[in-house]
């Protein structure tokens, strides 16, 4: 399909079938061209085909179209980088963290421990961006944003698996926004709203965690329906939430200044140097004058058991005094340097105010039930920098609305860039002006119990802490809408990709595309946030998903800079692969500061979806950046792999299949394949090769058609490597270009595996053998050793598993140890590991017998291989008759082809077929004499004597035609018997022991040097394997494939 199968893109180059064909021949300036113009457009119809190219978001453009009804033509989008880019990110960046933690993360951890993790998340941000905007230049970023970014650079695998956690990371985005919105109701708006209410101090944490629970199932439903009712009145409320989170900024910065002539009157209330909460007593005192009497305080009571001056108070009230403090001393008090450095506490402490006078008592009593200031979590500095993250995301706003913008190559860098650097001003700034104005307690005091239960934040703001109340509220509600709205449109992205199957669901939604199924998984995520209920504990969720996606960005950027990809050309030129990897090296290191627990468990399930992908998922070419490493890695091996041959240690088999197509293109004996997988077990090369007979030019198309049935029967065979379909003017010439050519550089075959020709006999296919007979000396030509599987259709299917027998290897000549290599590599595999490995060898005349054995099961304890070893005595007797007979018929067949071949007439075809038949009767019989398992009476019992071989002679003289007497008078050559001798004898010793073994391995005899006898030789290798299921003939490569040493 045109650009890469995906729905919203169109590519306008080679192969547009939309083209206008009417168009294309007018005028005939071009006629040398016009055959090609079918396929190549004029680059005229080229140009003005990319000047109308529109690729707008899969966002608010289109579905507000879509609800209006108005299918206008698509105006120029019209945004610049100031509303297009600067303003989304600021409004994504500056969030809920800004004004519930920021305070609390600055008293916790001290100015300088503050101002290093601003500064990592922030830097960590900026490098992001940096390689962002060298990925979103380099070419139209159309829907889906960073993902689209990723998976088109780093491929489907890391695509999905990085789209997927940012999708994550969006949604519990907006679960932590919708957990701050209520707290902000609960702690600031409206306490009173509070379902649960704590008896005592000890279940005040869990009774908001069930509070929280329950709004925020409500706060989820009821944005749920906005979203789906509306897209753009989210949008459109956008800015009036913007405005809220800028102008409570502006009333931060001029409160600081505030302060330094005229600071608010925020008093807080110390006992010793303990901070006490102000929600359950008024006057800071312990008891005050009225009208000249002594009256205890509701802070008395508090403490002690009863109102009057003489009652049993704690013991600690009883030894400190009880002093009120200036909450917000100003920027001119020196606070700062109170506040420089951290405090870090353990849960259930007491906020305690440095260098404050105070006396400990001699027994410490629980302070439980007192109105103390609490740490309601234990706090250090990894954990603090979790929390921090989420804070310093939203870089990402900008890039995702490419298709709005004017020049969205000019806007999105520049926009994203002035963004995190006015945020990192912001939240730098911050962290000074906090410290240099609001005392330590208030600052470590979370939820302002010490300031009457105000924000913090908002003490600090100018004209009334309701500025920052209202604001800080608004502009989270809105920043959860905005990731309830944006999480499921890439989502959507994600499932129209076709990348992940189970997902495809998620890709449909309501007529006008509103991601409906899409909408209400993320609402079903997003609930989990809310049940864990705890901004704290959320947050590093969301920094975990956050961190992995920018790390994938950085890499991205880092690979296709690094590879120096001819696509990889950015507008944005201020990037460097160092800057990438050190971004990258942050964002891995920042994980693991986060939480190490929730890092791993996030690369799991990135993991975990990778290779779901890689599995299942469909088969994408995205032209991306692993696919370029894999390629440059690749190049490096083979440069590096040596051109000459391996080391014995490293050698193994890397095969050359020759594989046989018939008529349609498919493949006629698939068990080679099968074959083949049981042998390689996925490790080292395997090249599948097949030739077709004919010209390329006229047979090129059913060499594709026959590339793609070899390669979809690898795939179903699980056969790991490459395909190489050659057209040849003749079979013998492409398996030639096959075995001299195929592999590259170091990566070349050393094995020719292929089918014994089962039709070699039949006289319609007389060059059958005779190509079989060539390619085995262009292997031994090449030292390539050869395996040639005889009855291959009988050999096992991979599903298929032997619970017993024996794979037998008769060891007649050492060809350097492939006999013994095979069944090992063979029995790693499931089908053949059960089977019991046994070498047979042959010992001669002159031989000791009881010495070979010895000797060969020592070589066989030195090679490490366990086998039973027996050694076969074939003695010199007498060439018998039926030998004689059998040489001779052979030889009588191929004089008769022979002349066959010279007069092309039918009656040689018959007398030829009637040899062929008396041949194979002969032999079968014999061998049925031979096996003493054998035959039910019934079946023929023949005995050579010379009586009877005339009568057979005269028998067939008669039958046969007059022109053929001096065939049937010729005698056989000598060394034909000697060599059908032994291959008849072999055969009877094999057949004896080895008839019912499940692989019968053997030592196949090289071919004649003089050719005319290659016919002969045919005869002798059936001879030999004749009676046994499934056979492999093994010839050595003529080097030694296995050794003794380490």
């Amino acid at each position: 399909p045109p650009g890469d199968g995906i729905p919203k893109e169109s590519s306008p180059f080679i192969n547009s079938a939309e083209m206008d064909r009417e168009n294309i021949y007018e005028g005939k300036n071009m006629a040398l061209f016009e055959e090609e113009m079918d396929s190549n457009p004029m680059v005229s119809s080229l140009l003005n085909k990319l000047a109308n190219y529109t690729n707008l978001t899969q966002g608010v453009v289109e579905h507000e179209a879509d609800e209006d009804s108005k299918r206008k033509e698509i105006k120029a989008p019209r945004m610049g980088t100031f509303i297009g880019v600067y303003l989304p990110c600021l409004q994504n960046i500056l969030g809920v963290i800004l004004f519930l933690r920021l305070t609390w993360i600055v008293g916790t951890s001290g100015i300088l421990e503050s101002f290093i993790i601003v500064f990592m998340c922030c830097a960590c941000t900026m490098l992001t961006a940096i390689s962002m905007s060298a990925i979103a230049t380099n070419g139209v970023v159309p829907a889906g944003g960073s993902y689209y970014m990723i998976s088109r650079s780093l491929g489907p695998e890391f695509g999905g698996a990085v789209g997927l956690c940012f999708y994550l990371g969006t949604t519990f985005a907006g679960a932590m926004y919708i957990l701050g919105t209520i707290e902000i109701l609960l702690t600031y708006i409206s306490p009173s709203a509070a379902i649960f209410n704590a008896e005592d101090a000890d279940g005040e944490t869990e009774a908001m965690l069930n509070n929280m629970r329950v709004y925020g199932t409500c706060i989820i439903a009821l944005m749920a329906i906005v979203v789906f009712v509306g897209v753009k009145y989210v949008n459109k409320l956008a800015l009036v939430f913007l405005a809220c989170v800028i102008l409570s900024i502006f009333a931060i910065y001029a409160g600081v200044i505030k302060t330094a002539f005229d600071p608010p009157d925020f008093l807080i209330c110390l006992l010793g140097n303990r901070t006490l909460s102000r929600r359950n007593f008024d006057i800071c005192a312990k008891f005050i004058e009225v009208n000249n009497e002594t009256v205890t305080t509701k802070l008395w009571s508090l403490f002690c058991d009863g109102p009057s001056l003489n009652a049993t108070c704690d013991e600690y009230f009883s030894l400190n005094n009880v002093t009120e403090i200036q909450g917000i001393p100003g920027i001119a008090s020196g606070v700062l340097i109170d506040n420089l450095w951290s405090v870090y506490t353990d849960k259930g402490s007491i906020v305690e105010k440095q260098g404050q006078p105070s006396v400990s008592g001699i027994e410490e009593t629980k302070a439980g039930g007192f109105p103390y200031v609490f740490t309601d979590i234990m706090t250090y500095f990894t954990m603090l920098v979790g929390i921090y993250f989420p804070s310093v995301t939203g870089i990402m706003a900008g890039s995702n609305r490419s298709g709005d913008l004017r020049d969205a190559q000019k806007s999105i860098p520049t926009g994203t860039i002035l963004a995190i650097s006015t945020t990192s001003f912001i939240y730098l700034s911050c962290i000074v002006l906090f410290g240099a104005c609001i005392e330590g307690v208030i600052l470590r005091d979370k939820f302002g119990e010490a300031v009457n239960g105000n924000l913090v934040i908002g003490t600090l703001a100018w004209p009334s802490p309701w500025v920052i109340v209202i604001g800080s509220f608004f502009s989270t509600c809105g920043a959860g809408l905005q990731s309830l709205t944006g999480a499921p449109r890439l989502l959507q992205a994600i499932a129209r990709d076709g990348i992940i199957p189970f997902l495809q669901v998620f890709g449909h939604g309501k007529a006008n595309g509103e991601p409906t199924w899409a909408l209400l998984l993320t609402a079903c995520i997003c609930e989990i946030g809310i049940l864990i209920a705890s901004l704290d504990s959320v947050a590093p969720i969301l920094s975990m998903f956050f961190l992995m996606c920018y790390m994938f960005v950085n890499l991205a950027c880092a690979v296709q800079t690094l590879l120096c990809t001819p696509n990889w050309r950015p507008r944005f030129k201020y990037y460097h692969w160092s800057l990438s990897f050190l971004g990258m090296s942050l964002c891995f290191a920042l994980m693991f500061i986060c939480s190490w627990y929730y890092a791993l468990i996030a690369m799991l399930i990135a993991g975990c979806i990778y290779k779901y992908i890689e599995y299942r998922g469909a088969e994408k070419e995205w032209g991306d950046g692993i696919r370029g490493l894999s390629l440059n890695a690749a190049r490096y091996a083979l440069l590096r792999v040596e051109h000459g041959p391996p080391h014995t240690k490293n050698w193994r088999p890397q095969v050359l299949v020759l594989l046989n197509l018939d008529s349609e293109q498919t493949v006629k004996h698939p068990r080679l394949l099968s074959l083949t997988s049981q042998l390689k077990a996925g490790k080292g090369l395997t090249i599948v090769g097949s030739v077709l007979q004919g010209i390329y030019l006229d047979r090129y198309i059913e060499a594709q058609k026959a590339e793609e049935n070899v390669k979809s029967l690898m795939s179903l065979e699980k056969t790991k490597g490459f395909c190489q379909i050659v057209v040849s003017p003749s079979l013998r010439a492409g398996m030639s270009h096959l075995i001299q050519s195929a592999g590259l550089g170091g990566m070349t075959h050393n094995t020719v595996l292929m089918g014994w020709p089962q039709s070699w006999k039949q006289t319609d296919n007389p060059f059958s053998w005779k190509n079989f007979v060539d390619t085995v000396r262009e292997t031994t030509a090449a030292q390539h050793a050869l395996l040639v599987a005889k009855n291959i259709d009988l050999f096992p299917a991979n599903q298929e598993r032997f619970s017993e027998g024996n794979m037998d290897v008769w060891w007649i000549v050492h060809d350097g140890g492939m006999l013994m290599l095979l069944p090992f590599l063979l029995r790693q595999h499931k089908v053949w590991r059960k089977c019991k490995m046994r070498i047979f060898t042959v010992a001669q005349m002159d031989d000791n017998s009881i010495q070979m054995k010895k000797d060969l099961q020592m070589f066989l304890y030195h090679l490490r291989l366990n086998a039973e070893v027996e050694v076969v005595e074939m003695f010199e007797n007498d060439i018998s008759a039926f030998t004689y007979e059998k040489t001779l018929m052979m030889e009588q067949r191929s004089q008769m082809l022979k002349q066959m071949h010279l007069m092309k007439t039918g009656k040689f075809e018959t007398q030829a077929q009637l040899i062929h038949d008396r041949n194979t009767a002969s032999h079968s019989a014999a061998v049925l004499k031979c096996d003493a398992t054998a035959a039910a009476p019934e079946k023929v019992q023949m005995t050579w004597t010379k009586e009877k071989l005339i009568a057979e002679k005269h028998k067939n003289r008669e039958t046969n035609l007059t022109g053929f007497k001096d065939i049937f008078n010729m005698k056989p050559n000598q060394s034909n018997v000697r060599r059908m001798h032994t291959a008849v004898k072999l055969n009877g010793v094999i057949l004896n022991k080895s008839q019912h073994a499940q692989l019968v391995l053997l030592n196949m005899p090289g071919p004649p040097k003089n050719k005319k006898g290659d016919e002969n030789y045919m005869e002798f290798l059936e001879v030999l394997t004749e009676g046994l299921n499934r056979v492999l003939l093994v010839r050595g490569g003529g080097r030694e494939v296995i050794t003794i040493y380490s």
